[in-house]
């Protein structure tokens, strides 16, 4: 089978949103290659090896790559893409060199290839990700393996984001918790909390490809019985139905002029309401984590609050450094205590407490 191939040369930063505006304009799927270079800080506190570099890209560049259907009119595509790439720059995002190209390829030449880069790693003192073609001994009893097959979806836990959430995530999961995971992606997060000791996990996404993904991985981890993934966003869950059928603008409370965080409290969630409609746990939860974008974090602290039990753990990620600011006022506006803010390569992840 053919497929186009659609190649953006661009920043770490912008990755993120390239890779979603790529999704929007069509893709079946997106790849996304950092630079391989060994000059980057590499965090080896739990043993992990790095191999030789595995490309020439230049330290804080990325090349991301989307896929589409050999029928789709791929000129189009692209003039639907470049601008929107260059509208970053406005937004405070550097999508670098920013340069667009695309070639015809047979779905053989990439659907797999990446897979010989992707080995088990040891991701914290007790949680190491092994792809599902991959052979590996656990060191100890005490280590739990998280199986994986992240497919096209983002998650595969070597991007600094994925294992800072999971580090969090070790140190705040209690045996018994009840956990929502906002953006599951892989579903790596929500699998990681399970062996960690939550009884049940409700992982949300609004991408389906995203979704069938987590779907897999739970299945392959066999936790069916403890996670739960639904196509859905944070507001759908906590306003029912009739959340899901506002526009974009009306989908998150905080994003309304003038709202605020007294609003949120007399909105908020009711005490012990029961699980309903196969959600798999019982609101208020005592952990929320979400690894997304900066600019959409901010959009939906409040939602997490309500969502959050008293004393409730937020842990979030996928904040490049320069937004780190705006997400540590917007938790703080919303009333959370900032409890610890870690850092990998230049990505940020903040763990926060419902006062």
């Amino acid at each position: 089978m053919l497929w186009h191939e659609l190649t953006v040369h661009t920043t770490e930063e912008a990755q993120e949103m390239i890779s979603n505006l790529l999704y929007e304009a069509g893709a079946g799927g997106v790849s996304i290659e950092e630079s391989g270079t060994l000059n980057k800080i590499r965090d080896t506190r739990y043993g992990e090896l790095y191999d030789e570099p595995l490309n020439d890209i230049p330290e804080g560049e990325a090349v991301i790559k989307g896929y589409y259907a050999e029928t789709a009119a791929m000129d189009e595509i692209v003039a639907e893409v470049t601008p929107r790439v260059e509208e970053l720059r406005g937004f405070g995002i550097d999508p670098g060199k920013a340069l667009i190209s695309w070639k015809t390829v047979d779905e053989d030449e990439w659907a797999h290839a990446w897979k010989q880069y992707f080995k088990p790693l040891r991701v914290s003192e007790r949680l190491t990700i092994k792809p599902t073609w991959e052979e590996y001994t656990p060191a100890s009893p005490d280590e739990k393996i998280i199986e994986l097959d992240p497919g096209m979806a983002f998650g595969t836990g070597t991007h600094p984001t994925t294992a800072l959430c999971l580090r969090a995530l070790e140190k705040h999961v209690a045996s018994g918790d009840e956990v929502i995971d906002v953006g599951t992606g892989s579903g790596i997060l929500a699998v990681g909390a399970v062996l960690l000791g939550a009884k049940s996990v409700l992982a949300l996404d609004l991408d389906p490809v995203a979704v069938e993904s987590a779907r897999e991985n739970v299945a392959l981890n066999r936790l069916e019985a403890a996670i739960t993934v639904k196509e859905s966003d944070l507001l759908s869950l906590l306003g029912g139905e009739r959340a899901a059928d506002t526009t974009a603008g009306d989908m998150w409370p905080s994003a309304r002029p003038g709202y605020t965080a007294e609003q949120a409290g007399q909105e908020a969630v009711p005490s012990a309401a029961p699980a309903a409609d196969g959600l798999g746990v019982t609101l208020p939860v005592r952990v929320v984590v979400a690894n997304i974008l900066a600019e959409i974090i901010v959009l939906f602290t409040d939602d997490v609050y309500r969502a959050l039990q008293p004393e409730g753990i937020y842990i979030t990620s996928g904040i490049y450094k320069d937004k780190e600011g705006l997400v540590a006022e917007a938790l703080k506006s919303s009333g959370f205590e900032i409890i610890e803010v870690t850092r990998e390569e230049d990505w940020v992840a903040f763990t926060a407490g419902k006062r």
